[in-house]
């Protein structure tokens, strides 16, 4: 048994009456969320920004949901059928659905959802999803087809509201979606509508009372207060202020000892599963294009402090490109055997040209991230003084981090929480194959270029044997670790709270309260 789940024996306040209430939660109430970021707008279909989808997950569906262990269950979509040859899916749509204005759901949105927005602009739906669908047709209002070029063992699990929210036909077609002002206004068919929003503060939404679902949402309200440092969330949290962390560390877990909390552990989250905090080089930069300058960053950052002051703990170090969490494609070790090495650092550095100045300090580099992650940099910005590399830190929300990085590549550093997803087709192809390049946020950041790391995943994608999967993408990693395009931090695990007030909340969800109630 874990830390966090001997923590949660202690935590969970057993109610007598929990048993009646379950069968017949009550609806109404109101639930505050802590969120660590500013959404910028509520279009998750652009985007794959975790804390834009922390709040708009629960304003759209995808085709299917994903319950606790992963597995699909019907959303937006009731049923499917495959066909024996693998290439024909078929999904029947769920019947009685409209959009938050009113207008009635159809084949037609899923098929402009797919084809003019999420492939185009959805970092993982673009470069997992897409290459393997040569058509999506939809014959009759409630039925939807995807023909592929190759059977795709990964398709379902990319269908939920985190990796393909469906989003509207007759709000977006023949719009510049990345610029529309219909964003910050969202129309959804989710479980909760857009009431308000005061951007770095609050995000309001209210009960969808035509939800497809019968009895769904019980909530009334769901506020989102966005509260980038963690301690200021727990604080709230015990103040009465806050209902819901989505997010909360061991040491912070056991500040909530002995009170009536609920604390769930999860690999997975509204912004995906599997995640893994990685340091991303811009290669477009001349001194780190030298590989030698990016394997003095490798040695120089602590790794291990960054998993014990920084995660205290709840997560790994990362040993490969492909998180652990998907062990039949991860490569064992991989990156164990790079340890901290200051000496080692500094000879690199050396032979790469960058001598120190009269201050000691060899050479300034920009590093960009999300307010959330600045003990992160902090850390390493004390590591890397040692070998004498100064950080100049950039901390952006999520529309201006993907602008800066990915549209006009304005950046030395980058530090982006990669989610792997449950399949490397979902979250990591998009990192490191060469047709990711582009202005589509949380794509390819460091500008990957390798026609074998290319052929790797187009081998790998090819086939459903998942044996010869995985020894691709092994071979894969073991280049990209040669390349080191990045440099892998540490696997984050998850654990969220709420107070017993409530109950059913679903934190590895993208739609976290659509089950959830009040209790008193």
């Amino acid at each position: 048994m874990t830390l966090t789940a001997r923590i949660v024996a202690c935590l969970t306040l057993v109610l007598a009456a929990a048993g009646a209430f379950a069968q017949t939660p009550p609806a109404g109430g109101a639930a505050v969320v802590a969120v660590s970021g500013d959404p910028g707008h509520f279009n998750p279909a652009i985007s794959t920004a975790g804390p834009l989808h922390a709040v708009a997950g629960s304003l759209y569906n995808g085709l299917v949901a994903l319950d606790r262990a992963g597995d699909p269950v019907p959303d937006l979509a009731r049923s499917w059928a495959i066909a024996p040859d693998g290439r024909t899916v078929t999904f029947r749509l769920a019947e009685g659905v409209r959009w938050h204005d009113g207008q009635p759901f159809t084949s037609a949105d899923v098929k402009f959802a797919f084809e003019e927005v999420l492939f185009k602009f959805h970092a993982r739906a673009r470069a997992g999803l897409a290459p393997a669908v040569e058509a999506i047709d939809a014959p009759d209002p409630a039925t939807v087809v995807f023909r592929l070029r190759r059977p795709h063992p990964a398709l379902l699990r990319q269908l939920d509201v985190t990796e393909a929210p469906i989003v509207p036909r007759h709000v977006h077609a023949g719009t510049d979606i990345v610029q529309s002002p219909a964003n910050l206004r969202p129309v959804g068919t989710g479980p909760f509508k857009l009431e308000s929003y005061r951007r770095d503060e609050a995000v309001v939404l209210v009960r969808n009372p035509d939800y497809f679902k019968p009895g769904l949402p019980r909530l009334d309200r769901l506020i989102f207060r966005i509260v980038p440092d963690a301690a200021t969330q727990v604080n709230a949290f015990l103040a009465g202020e806050v209902d819901v962390l989505s997010r909360v560390t061991p040491i912070d877990v056991q500040r909530l000892r002995g009170r009536p909390v609920t604390v769930v552990d999860t690999t997975a989250g509204p912004g995906g599963a599997n995640c893994v905090m990685t340091l991303s080089f811009n290669l477009n930069r001349p001194a780190l294009a030298d590989l030698r300058v990016r394997q003095a960053f490798a040695r120089a950052i602590d790794r291990g402090q960054i998993l014990d002051r920084v995660v205290f703990g709840q997560g790994r170090v990362a040993s490969a490109p492909i998180a652990s969490g998907i062990a039949w494609a991860h490569a064992t070790g991989l990156l164990d055997g790079v340890t901290v090495d200051v000496a080692a650092a500094n000879r690199l550095l050396d032979e790469a040209g960058l001598a120190r100045g009269a201050d000691g300090v060899r050479a300034t580099f920009d590093i960009l991230h999300f307010p959330a992650f600045a003990r992160y940099s902090e850390l390493m910005r004390q590591n890397l003084a040692a070998v004498g590399i100064a950080l100049n830190v950039r901390m952006l929300d999520p529309a201006a981090f993907a602008l800066a990085v990915f549209t006009d590549r304005s950046f030395d550093l980058a530090l982006i929480s990669y989610c792997n997803g449950t399949d490397p087709e979902i979250g990591v192809r998009r990192m490191v194959h060469s047709t990711s390049i582009g202005t589509v946020p949380f794509s390819n950041a460091a500008h990957v270029r390798d026609a074998e790391i290319d052929r790797l995943f187009d081998e790998a994608g090819a086939t459903t044997d998942e044996a010869a999967r995985g020894m691709a993408y092994r071979a894969a990693q073991r280049r990209i670790a040669e390349l080191l395009p990045y440099w892998w931090l540490v696997e984050t695990d998850f654990s969220a709270a709420w107070n017993d007030a409530f109950a059913d909340f679903a934190p590895w969800s993208g739609q976290i309260a659509e089950t959830a109630w009040r209790r008193r």
